[in-house]
């Protein structure tokens, strides 16, 4: 019954069409392209797009971070040199 369930680009349909070496393609490199399809058609997992905005995400934090100690970096130089001038 679960099997009937199945849409027509499921593992089991694409393993029917063409076996894994049949495709000239590794069967990990199937299984994770079968698995996003999977999973951007609703399956478990993120969605393409999901994919990429978490990338994107990731990548603007970094930034953001590598920024701030960037900041840190030059106030607490001209911090030095104000106090250099005080003692003078």
């Amino acid at each position: 019954m679960q099997a009937e369930q199945r849409a027509p680009g499921s593992r089991r349909a694409l393993h029917r069409r063409a076996p894994p070496s049949a495709l000239d393609q590794p069967v990990e490199t199937l299984r994770k392209y079968v698995r996003q399809v999977e999973a951007d058609e609703g399956g478990p997992g993120p969605a393409t797009a999901e994919r990429e905005e978490i990338k994107q995400l990731r990548k603007e934090v970094y930034e953001l971070r590598r920024a701030n100690e960037i900041l840190k970096s030059a106030s607490a130089s001209f911090a030095k040199e104000l106090d250099e001038d005080r003692t003078r």
